[in-house]
């Protein structure tokens, strides 16, 4: 493919991802790279400080470029004071230009404890909460393995709002253990009561390396399940939650920025523990993906070199465009054909031949120039992936 002449510095955006590994109870469903803690384990200043060094050591691949969102995940992010977070986000403000704008987003649990701090974290800057809840339903919390109950969920939402973080983001989950359609119905209108900006709403899935994995639940059938599904995304819509991503659906403007620019093969710098990152040379118009070191300890010990980085991986051209299209279809409106020349660097006349093939095969359809999948592969999102991977042969 021919690499086109653009100033991708001007188009191309930049997000910070935080990564916080330390929770109180490894959930059994969680697959993540969180870690439960021991008061010993925990070791907020020791972390905040190697978070800080893994930041100046990247400094010089972004200098110059703008920071339009950040976000602060894990583990719990919320077991993190807002003394150690501000501190944290000074150095970036010193350092980095921010927008003026930027969604900064803390994810936190509904436990009382941590909702406490909510409305120091909003003084410190953090705009947006991801709230998760998994249920409002004590019994299907409890077969989670989640520390909360549904009162504590309702209490910490409520705390959210009093903070004056009105922005905040409800992560849902349906197709529980012993869940029927109506107790899924009922947990996505109790968070419309709660008026959630934006909302999480996915299916429980079984993944390799968890406890469920080993253990696995009874779980509702397929076509209660797809029911599940149907039901809760026109309850959604009538709601007026647009069903931008599979999973996320927001109220109008709402929309999470920062996954909206994973979605759309944007770069982010991420630090800490397991965090992955995708960065644009700007010089050479490469693209490069970073994993760090997983291990607390090891990371802490590493960071502030390259020792931190345990993958780095430059991209080929075949591998940026089964990468753009593996995030870009997870969206319901697409993309643009200038978008992908943008956020790739490639020629999108390469790609029609493959695009010919998708849309004969009903699973994406064109207009003008906005290519997006239709219902059909949104459904069959991995057949529909197949299309764009690498020629082996």
């Amino acid at each position: 493919m021919n690499k086109n002449v653009i100033d991708l510095q001007q188009v191309l955006p930049l997000s910070l991802y935080i990564h916080l590994p330390w929770c109180v109870k490894k959930c059994p469903y969680c697959d993540f790279n969180s870690h439960e803690f021991t008061s010993t384990d925990f070791k907020e200043s020791s972390y905040t400080d190697a978070l800080i060094r893994d930041l100046e050591f990247e400094l010089p691949a972004v200098s110059g470029r703008q920071i339009e969102s950040i976000f602060i995940g894990g583990g719990t992010p919320s077991l993190f004071s807002a003394e150690a977070l501000e501190k944290l986000l000074a150095v970036v403000r010193a350092n980095l230009q921010l927008n003026p704008d930027a969604e900064i987003t803390l994810e936190a649990n509904p436990g009382t404890a941590e909702a406490e701090r909510f409305q120091a974290y909003h003084e410190i800057g953090i705009n947006r909460l991801s709230i998760g809840v998994q249920s409002f339903d004590d019994t299907k919390l409890s077969a989670l393995g989640r520390i909360h109950g549904a009162d504590e969920a309702l209490a910490a939402i409520q705390m959210a709002k009093d903070s004056g973080i009105k922005n905040f983001n409800i992560d849902l989950m349906f197709g529980l253990p012993g869940q029927s359609i109506d107790e899924a119905m009922t947990d996505l209108n109790t968070a419309f009561e709660q008026a959630a900006t934006h909302i999480s709403w996915y299916q429980l899935t079984i993944e390799p390396n968890t406890v469920f994995y080993k253990q696995r639940p009874s779980l509702p059938v397929h076509d209660a399940i797809w029911e599940m599904q149907t039901e809760g995304q026109q309850l959604l819509s009538d709601m007026a939650y647009k069903q931008y991503e599979i999973s996320a659906y927001s109220l109008k403007d709402k929309q999470c920025r920062h996954n909206l620019n994973y979605w759309q093969f944007g770069d982010y710098l991420g630090i800490g523990a397991g965090a992955h990152g995708k960065l644009t040379n700007i010089e050479t118009n490469k693209i490069s993906r970073f994993v760090r070191h997983r291990i607390p300890e090891s990371y802490m010990q590493k960071a502030g070199s390259g020792d931190v980085i345990v993958e780095e991986k430059l991209l080929a051209d075949d591998d940026i465009v089964l990468e753009f299209m593996m995030n870009i279809f997870r969206l319901k409106d697409g993309f643009s054909s200038s978008l992908f020349a943008q956020r790739t660097g490639l020629a999108v006349e390469e790609l029609q031949s493959l695009l010919k093939i998708a849309i004969e095969r009903g699973f994406v359809e064109m207009e003008n120039d906005e290519i997006k999948p239709s219902e059909l592969g949104r459904n069959y999102l991995n057949e529909l992936l197949e299309i764009f991977l690498p020629d082996t042969e």
